[in-house]
């Protein structure tokens, strides 16, 4: 095999990777694929069982040096029959499997893939019951662009499911452009603590007795109802300068023991601890996590591993697509699209309703590319076949919604823009929601999210 012309570059050697792997596997071995910070491969090949002649392992190391150059590490190619550490490589938790098969032979394929930052977009998880059995739903509003009213929405969502007797919790998960807090409860109404604060005092052993959550001022339709809000940034304690930048550069730090998705996950678990020591000593039964946009770890957490539902904000741009196109083919690449794709949602945001831009037109050219964009999740079902899939010990029913679909994952749930809208802050909150235009821009959002939320399993919901 003669060495390639020009370098391969990164986009390139992922792909090329993985070929060679699979031309591995055919032979009938298992195999690692594992890729380092800097993006260079190794492939192990467990040959305890079936051994290696000479040549054969000649053959796979030109190889992997000629086609991968320089993304192949010092030791390209390793059998597992001379490594100590060999069982633990192979079948580590964080390895995924090939999406597709060998194209033929008995072997099999894994990814192990180690990242500085975002990690955890591949981590895929549903938080669990509370240890009494009961449940609290956790719901993640994202934008991969800022600007897109992901926050305004959140505190709209919060003041409906309150009034419809919720005890909610938003969490400021921005930590890098903090908001919820004050626009919920107000400036001067904020706990002395906030998020930053448990992920740094808790680093050191030392989160006990922060205070970090309030109640607002907010009063819910219903009685029974609660708004509560754990700012991303808390107020302070007088006289104390509040070092919230020296604070926020040492958040994101894995720690010896404990990564900082489990320091997110226990420090959200906190807060809706600490409500459950307020008037009716009840914990939220919904966690509204407004996140930061942009593909970063607190993003990834929040929606890969903290959440029931994501829902995802966007306008119609090539900056909306192109952004989540790239995450959804990092899903699909990495064999989590079918454990993700259920859970998510797209909400067409700041959508014009003009004389000259109707909102139906927008929403389906919107909902046309949307459907594009998360064919990439969706499974591919040729014209004519059943929708089910099967492998050799599985069969299940093929996720392969239409573009028409109005409970599909891409069929958009629309806020129209509003110019009134802009620049709304705590001072205007108290009675926003009760204002003509602010209904009409969020009625279908509002009626559809909240539905979502606080259905049970195998109910069935529309947006338009």
């Amino acid at each position: 095999m003669s060495p390639r012309a020009t370098p391969v570059r990164f986009d390139e050697a992922g792909p090329l990777a993985l070929s060679l792997a699979r031309s591995v596997a055919d032979e009938e071995f298992t195999v690692l694929l594992v890729r380092d910070v800097r993006g260079r491969f190794t492939l192990i090949v467990d040959d305890r069982e079936q051994p290696v002649d000479e040549n054969r392992r000649d053959r796979w190391h030109a190889a992997l040096v000629e086609q991968l150059a320089p993304y192949v590490t010092g030791r390209p190619l390793t059998l597992a029959s001379q490594m100590i550490t060999a069982d633990a490589l192979l079948n580590s938790p964080r390895a995924t499997s090939d999406t597709l098969r060998p194209s033929g032979g008995a072997g099999s394929i894994r990814l192990l893939d180690n990242t500085v930052v975002g990690e955890d977009w591949a981590k895929v998880s549903t938080p669990g019951p509370e240890a009494d059995g009961s449940r609290t739903h956790r719901t993640a509003l994202y934008g991969f662009k800022g600007g897109v009213g992901r926050t305004t929405a959140t505190a709209m969502l919060a003041r409906r499911l309150a009034d419809e007797g919720h005890i909610v919790l938003v969490v400021d998960l921005d930590l890098e452009s903090p908001g919820a807090g004050p626009l919920l409860a107000g400036p001067d109404s904020l706990p002395r603590n906030g998020i930053v604060d448990h992920l740094v005092e808790a680093a050191v052993g030392n989160a006990d007795g922060l205070e970090l959550v309030t109640r607002t001022a907010y009063a819910p339709r219903s009685r029974r109802g609660e708004l509560w809000v754990a700012p991303a940034r808390g107020q302070g304690t007088d006289g104390v300068p509040y070092a919230y930048v020296d604070k926020l550069n040492r958040v994101y730090a894995d720690l010896p023991g404990s990564s900082f998705a489990d320091r997110l996950a226990d420090a959200v678990e906190a807060c809706e601890k600490a409500v459950a020591l307020g008037d009716s000593g009840l914990r939220p039964d919904v966690v509204l996590l407004d996140s930061r946009a942009g593909i970063h770890d607190v993003a990834a957490v929040t929606i890969s591993r903290l959440c029931d539902l994501a829902l995802l904000f966007g306008a119609d741009s090539a900056q909306t697509w192109a952004g989540y196109g790239d995450l959804f083919a990092a899903w699909q690449t990495s064999g989590r699209a079918p454990d993700i794709r259920e859970k998510l949602r797209m909400v067409a945001s700041m959508v014009p309703d003009t004389v000259h831009h109707s909102m139906d037109d927008y929403l389906d050219v919107f909902t046309a590319r949307s459907y594009e964009c998360f064919a990439a999740l969706y499974d591919e079902v040729a014209p004519g076949e059943a929708l089910s899939l099967s492998t050799d010990d599985t069969a299940r029913i093929a996720f392969a919604p239409s573009e028409k679909d109005d409970a599909a994952p891409h069929h958009p749930i629309p806020i129209l823009f509003e110019p009134g809208l802009v620049g709304l802050g705590a001072g205007d909150a108290r009675s926003w929601q009760d204002r003509a235009f602010v209904k009409a821009a969020y009625g279908v959002f509002l009626d559809t999210a909240a539905r979502l939320i606080t259905a049970g399993p195998g109910d069935e919901e529309g947006t338009r």
